[in-house]
C-alpha cells in the first residue's frame, strides 16, 4: 500500500511535528521530546492534571484530546507501542497543578507497566496521582471478567467527563471516581474489513479474506470473536448494538450517548449508515439518544471498519458530556 511518508522511522515525530505547526494555541512541549505533549495553558494553579498515552496509530487518540475540557497531557510511543515511563513523567510533571493528576489510558500490558512505573516517580517528587482505565471492549473479555477488557474509543467519553469534572475544579479524587464512573457505564465492540499497513514495515497487521468481515476486533488487529461474509450495514450495526445494550443491561427509559467511530479508512458516509440503523435500534426499545458523536475519534491507521459505544446515561455524566472542550480534534460547547 502506497503511504505518504519519509522515512518510516522518523513518522511519528514528523506528524506530531505537524500538530504542533497547526495547533500552536492549543498545545505544546514542555521538554525537548516531541512525543510528550500538554496543553498551552499548562499547568493550571489549583486544578487536577489529566495525562494519558499509549501508542502512535489511533489518532485522534491519544494526542488529539489534549485541550480544555479533556486532557491535560499526554506521552506517546511508536506505532503500536507503549510510551516509555519517563516520558509519561515528564508530562506528569508538566501539567501538575498542585491538585494532582488523574492517569487515565487503555488497559494494554505495556501502557500500565510503563504508567505504573510513572506513578513511582511522580511519588518520589511529591505529586498525588490515581490511576483509571479505559475497559470497554465488550468483544475482549465477557462481563464476568470486564476488569480484563481492552480500552478502545470509548474512552473518550470517560476523557470528556473527567475532563470536564476537572476544569470546573473537582478535586482528585472527584475527578478519578467520574472516570471510573463513565468507564464502568460504557461498552464498545467493532467490526474490521480489512487491516492496516504498519509504515515500519509495510506489512497488514491482520489477514482478512476478500468478502469477510471480523466482529470483535481489536485497534491493533488483534483477532475479534468470529469471522464470517460481509453483512449489510443494517446487520452489522443490529448485532453490534444488541451486544451493547444486553451488555450495559439497557431498557425501556434508559437514556445513552453513542459513539459510531470510523477505524481510519471508512467513509463518514458508512459511518451515518450505521447510526442511522443504531439509533432506530435503540429509538424501538424504549432507549433515548441524548448525544451522539459520528467520525474518527479511535483509528488504527488506515484500518477499514467501524466501532459502536455506548454510554449509559444519567443527568451528572450527560451534564459532563455538555461541558465546553476544545483541541486539536475536538471542539464543542
Amino acid at each position: 500500500m502506497k503511504k505518504i511518508i519519509n522515512n518510516p522511522d522518523s513518522f511519528v515525530d514528523e506528524f506530531v511535528e505537524g500538530i504542533l505547526l497547526a495547533h500552536p494555541d492549543l498545545v505544546k512541549t514542555p521538554g525537548d521530546d516531541i512525543r510528550v505533549l500538554v496543553r498551552a495553558d499548562a499547568p493550571l494553579d489549583g486544578k487536577v492534571g489529566i495525562v494519558t498515552g499509549g501508542g502512535s496509530g489511533h489518532l485522534p487518540l491519544f494526542k488529539g484530546y489534549v485541550g480544555k475540557g479533556l486532557c491535560s497531557g499526554v506521552a506517546i510511543g511508536n506505532v503500536f507501542s507503549s510510551p516509555s515511563s519517563d516520558q509519561i513523567f515528564q508530562a506528569t510533571k508538566a501539567v501538575n497543578g498542585g491538585a494532582g493528576v488523574l492517569y487515565l489510558y487503555g488497559n494494554y500490558g505495556g501502557d500500565v507497566f510503563n504508567f505504573d512505573l510513572a506513578v513511582d516517580l511522580a511519588e518520589l517528587e511529591d505529586i498525588d496521582t490515581k490511576t483509571v482505565l479505559g475497559r470497554d471492549d465488550v468483544a475482549s473479555q465477557p462481563h464476568e471478567r470486564k476488569l480484563d477488557r481492552r480500552g478502545v474509543a470509548g474512552i473518550f467519553f470517560a476523557y470528556k467527563t473527567a475532563g470536564a469534572a476537572a476544569e470546573r475544579g473537582d478535586s482528585l479524587e472527584q475527578v478519578a471516581a467520574i472516570a471510573e464512573d463513565t468507564v464502568e457505564h460504557t461498552a464498545t465492540i467493532g467490526i474490521g474489513l480489512a487491516p492496516t499497513i504498519l509504515p515500519t514495515t509495510g506489512k497488514p497487521s491482520f489477514e482478512l479474506p476478500e468478502g469477510e468481515m471480523e466482529f470483535g476486533i481489536g485497534i491493533h488487529g488483534e483477532p475479534g470473536t468470529r469471522r464470517g461474509a460481509l453483512e449489510t450495514a443494517d446487520e452489522i450495526a443490529e448485532h453490534l448494538t444488541s451486544a451493547l445494550v444486553d451488555d450495559l443491561g439497557l431498557g425501556e427509559g434508559s437514556r445513552v450517548a453513542v459513539l459510531v467511530n470510523g477505524m481510519g479508512a471508512t467513509p463518514l458516509e458508512e459511518l451515518y449508515v450505521l447510526y442511522r440503523k443504531t439509533h432506530t435500534f435503540l429509538a424501538e426499545r424504549g432507549i433515548e439518544v441524548a448525544k451522539n458523536y459520528v467520525g474518527e475519534y479511535a483509528t488504527s491507521l488506515e484500518m477499514a471498519g467501524a466501532s459502536i459505544s455506548i454510554l449509559d446515561l444519567n443527568d451528572d455524566r450527560l451534564e459532563l458530556l455538555n461541558a465546553p472542550a476544545q483541541s486539536p480534534f475536538f471542539r464543542e460547547g
